[in-house]
């Protein structure tokens, strides 16, 4: 049987495992391919509670809950966590790194899009800027830590528009493909998105490190 390196990803999001399976397919430290799972595949199942300051900040918390969890489980798994959200402008920012909660977990993001979608009622395109913003945290068996950040802008549209993607996708418009992130394949969204880039530089990271080599086999 082949030997694989396990890294554990603190989410249990469908849609995100998705994603981030397809950017990170492929690595291989030493020549032994990485297995990615998920919170729940590694059998793992707690409460985290996100009170940093920044995106950041929130997803070192997640990714060093998570490793601790897998150590208590007997597992020397490497961790990666990520944080992420949408900034609006004109709202100040909102809704940050709050995306997530953002008029309550338990609210569809039809919802949060229509309620964001009606505080720009009236406002032009120039004001409507934003971004997606999304940091990557990785967390090794000994505790150290690397991060990563990247951003994609964008504007706010006017309506939900397409069926890929999840989240604020629908209304999250880039500019140079006139389209919102939820109407791009899966390909040309990967490649521009916030997350995209953050894994793709987190996963060039861990390719090169040699504690991999060392801590996890």
């Amino acid at each position: 049987m082949m030997r694989m390196r396990k890294i554990i990803f603190a989410t249990g999001n469908a849609g995100k495992m998705k994603e981030i399976r397809m950017i990170l397919d492929g690595l291989a430290i030493d020549g032994m391919p990485a297995e990615i799972l998920s919170m729940k595949e590694a059998g793992l199942d707690i409460s985290i509670v996100e009170d940093g300051k920044s995106f950041t900040e929130n997803a070192v918390i997640k990714a060093r809950a998570v490793a601790e969890a897998a150590k208590k489980a007997g597992e020397a798994a490497i961790v990666l966590a990520d944080d992420s959200g949408l900034e609006i402008d004109y709202l100040n920012k909102e809704p940050g790194i709050y995306s997530a909660r953002y008029l309550g977990e338990e609210t569809s993001y039809h919802e949060k899009n229509g309620n964001l979608l009606e505080r720009l009622s009236g406002v032009p395109d120039e004001e409507r800027t934003a971004r997606f913003v999304c940091a990557i945290a990785c967390v090794f068996p000994d505790g150290e830590t690397l991060t990563e950040l990247a951003t994609v802008e964008g504007r706010i549209g006017y309506e939900e528009k397409g069926e890929n993607g999840f989240g604020y996708d629908p209304i999250f418009i880039v500019p140079e493909y006139g389209r919102s992130t939820a109407e791009l394949t899966e390909e040309e969204k990967n490649k521009i998105s916030h997350r995209g880039k953050a894994l793709r530089a987190m996963k060039e990271k861990l390719a090169g490190s040699r504690k991999m080599e060392s801590e996890c086999v």
